[in-house]
């Protein structure tokens, strides 16, 4: 019982379960906005009759393809996954880019080797080329 419980209070698994239901949330806020704003839309761009995809169909055999069904979801999807890109990694990719420029390299590459090794390596891990540490190298401004 013990195990179950400490997989339960994991933090990946709340993270899990908060961004499953801020999923949820999101996917009827898009619904409505769909909905109530872009088939409105559409429908003053085609002349003031909104169009309503749900009552498309055709009969083959008898049989009914609801393919204005398909594209109620098609649109839902399309405008979700453009506000998820625009409005949440867009942003988190700025941010994390910012973050990352003001830490300082903790590796370099190996000029044998082209592998990534610790900025202040002596020799290389993987072809054991001989290397001068950054710290050790003379600057521009040092006469030696």
């Amino acid at each position: 019982m013990g195990g179950f419980r400490k997989f339960l209070l994991r933090g990946n698994i709340v993270e899990l379960a908060v961004a499953v239901i801020v999923g949820a949330t999101f996917s009827g806020l898009v619904q409505a906005l769909v909905a109530d704003l872009i088939t409105p839309l559409i429908g003053a761009v085609t002349g003031g009759k909104q169009p309503d995809f749900a009552d498309y169909v055709f009969t083959v055999n008898g049989s009914q393809f609801k393919y204005g069904d398909f594209l109620n979801h098609l649109l839902s999807f399309l405008i979700i996954a453009a506000v998820v890109y625009w409005l949440v990694v867009m942003p988190m990719t700025r941010l994390i880019t910012l973050f990352d420029r003001d830490k300082e390299a903790t590796t370099k590459q190996c000029p044998e080797c082209l592998s990534d090794i610790p900025t202040e390596a002596r020799r290389c891990a993987h072809c054991t080329a001989t290397l001068v540490p950054d710290s050790e190298k003379p600057s521009l401004a040092d006469p030696r």
